[in-house]
C-alpha cells in the first residue's frame, strides 16, 4: 500500500458578529455586546463543508462570561473537535465604562475598542491569551515649551496596551492605569466646568506621550500577574495631518523585571 502524503490546511471563519458578555470588573455578571470572532485551525485531513457546522456548535457551547480562562477552555476544545494541530481564536468588540468627569461629578459612558487572541497547539499545552485595549488620552505636544510663544498644549493620543496572562484582567484596571499616568482622560461629556479644569491642566503640567509610556511600563512591570506587555501611542498632534508613534514591549527573554515582592 502506497503512503498517503498528509496535507495540512488552514480553514477557519472570519469577522462573525456574534452576542457575548465579556468579563468585567463592575459587574459580577459581565458586560453585554457584541464581538467580531475569527477562528482558524490547522488540520491535518481534507476539509469538509459541513465543519463550519462544527465552529458555531463550539462557539455556542461557551456562552458563559468571556474571559482569558473561559477563551483557553473554547482553544482547546476547538483543537479537539476538530483534531487539529493547532487553533487561533480572536474576539474584537466595543466595551463601556461609566466615567465621572473630573470637575462637575457628571457620569457618562466612554467606548473602548477591546481584543482577546488565544492560541494553542496541542491539547498538553496550556493555551497562551492576549488582552488588548486602546485608550484614548490627552498627553503634551512634545513642540510646546512653557518658555516657549503660547506656551503648553496638548495633543490626542491612543495609548494600546497588549498583555499576556493566565489570569482574568479587567479592562477598568487597564483603563485606570492609562488615566492615571496621562495628562488627562478623555470623556465622552464634559460641562463648560469641565472643559476649563482640563484646558488649565493641559497648560500647567507637562506629560508627554514618551514618558507616559515610560510610567506605564513601570507599572506593568511590576505585575506578577502580567507575563508580557506591549504599550504603544499612537500621537495625533494638532499641527500636522498624520500621527506619530512611540512604543515598547518587555523581552520574552526576562521572565520578570526584578522587583522584590515589597515592592509591588
Amino acid at each position: 500500500m502506497e503512503n498517503q502524503q498528509r496535507v495540512i490546511e488552514d480553514v477557519g471563519m472570519a469577522n462573525l458578529q456574534f452576542p457575548i458578555r465579556v468579563l468585567s470588573g463592575r459587574n459580577d455578571q459581565g458586560q453585554d455586546t457584541v464581538a467580531s470572532i475569527t477562528v482558524n485551525a490547522r488540520i491535518l485531513q481534507e476539509f469538509e463543508a459541513r465543519w463550519i457546522d462544527r465552529f458555531i456548535q463550539v462557539l455556542h457551547r461557551h456562552k458563559s462570561v468571556v474571559g482569558a480562562s473561559a477563551l483557553q477552555d473554547q482553544a482547546l476544545d476547538y483543537l479537539h473537535e476538530l483534531n487539529a494541530r493547532s487553533v487561533s481564536v480572536e474576539y474584537e468588540f466595543p466595551y463601556f465604562i461609566e466615567k465621572t468627569t473630573p470637575a462637575s461629578g457628571e457620569k457618562c459612558l466612554v467606548r473602548y475598542r477591546c481584543a482577546y487572541a488565544v492560541r494553542v497547539h496541542t491539547l498538553n499545552s496550556e493555551p497562551t491569551v492576549l488582552f488588548r485595549i486602546e485608550v484614548p488620552c490627552i498627553t503634551t505636544y512634545p513642540g510646546s515649551s512653557r518658555e516657549k510663544p503660547g506656551g503648553l498644549f496638548g495633543q490626542l493620543s491612543r495609548i494600546s496596551l497588549e498583555v499576556m496572562t493566565r489570569r482574568d484582567i479587567y479592562p477598568e484596571d487597564l483603563v485606570d492605569m492609562v488615566d492615571r499616568h496621562a495628562l488627562a482622560p478623555l470623556y465622552s461629556f464634559l460641562t463648560e466646568e469641565d472643559q476649563i479644569h482640563i484646558i488649565e491642566r493641559v497648560h500647567a503640567e507637562e506629560k508627554n506621550s514618551v514618558l507616559v509610556v515610560d510610567a506605564i511600563k513601570l507599572e506593568l512591570a511590576r505585575r506578577r500577574d502580567i507575563e508580557w506587555y506591549a504599550v504603544k501611542s499612537a500621537n495625533y498632534g494638532m499641527l500636522h495631518s498624520y500621527s506619530t508613534m512611540v512604543g515598547l514591549e518587555k523581552s520574552p527573554w526576562i521572565p520578570f523585571s526584578g522587583y522584590e515582592s515589597g515592592d509591588i
